[in-house]
């Protein structure tokens, strides 16, 4: 029973898309190559869609488990950090972007920070329907960004709306990472109150 759960479809969307981020990586290290970023775009969206695919199904078809609900927010995080440190490193988010790449980062960061402390009072925070809308959008501009170079080749402005999408998503990552925190902070409270 717990081989099937664990090797159930929707784990293993989700272990793709983890095994997905050092290939991404890989085809990232050469950024001025057209087809390393057809390849790496390529592996990219097939790892965005089952961010999508891997919830959905586990819900249809009743195979949500302990290690889904673990490994799936990691799995989009890795995601999403690996692309933007590549994305950075290979110059497509550069100047002012930077600073939209260092929101998103740091919103990772302090909700998976906050979850795991929730997690210890046994507090569940529910995601919204904004966050996913914000996880949606980093998804799509991160795919603008990551055809980058490539794609302006066969349409102008990828990269131009690849990075207004981007600054779209690290407002809504504030707004999410805002919502989050401000949810900590009352169960923080309370514990504190408790304590005394």
């Amino acid at each position: 029973m717990y081989r099937a759960r664990t090797f159930n479809l929707p784990n293993m969307l989700t272990y793709g898309r983890i095994l997905a981020v050092p290939a991404l990586v890989v085809c990232l290290f050469w950024p001025q190559d057209a087809w390393t970023r057809w390849l790496a775009f390529s592996i990219f969206i097939a790892a965005a869609i089952t961010d999508y695919f891997d919830g959905y199904l586990a819900r249809a078809w009743k195979q949500q488990s302990a290690l889904g609900r673990m490994l799936d927010p990691i799995a989009d995080k890795l995601l999403v950090a690996a692309s933007l440190l590549m994305l950075v490193a290979g110059g497509t988010i550069n100047s002012w972007s930077l600073w939209a790449a260092i929101i998103i980062l740091c919103r990772e960061i302090l909700v998976s920070g906050l979850r795991e402390f929730l997690a210890e009072l046994q507090v569940s925070v529910p995601v919204t329907k904004v966050a996913k809308w914000k996880t949606t959008l980093q998804l799509v501009a991160l795919g603008f960004l990551v055809a980058g170079p490539a794609g302006d080749d066969v349409v102008t402005g990828i990269t131009r709306i690849g990075l207004g999408l981007l600054w779209i998503a690290a407002v809504l990552t504030l707004y999410t990472g805002f919502d989050y925190f401000r949810a900590g902070l009352r169960h923080l409270l309370e514990e504190d109150r408790r304590g005394q």
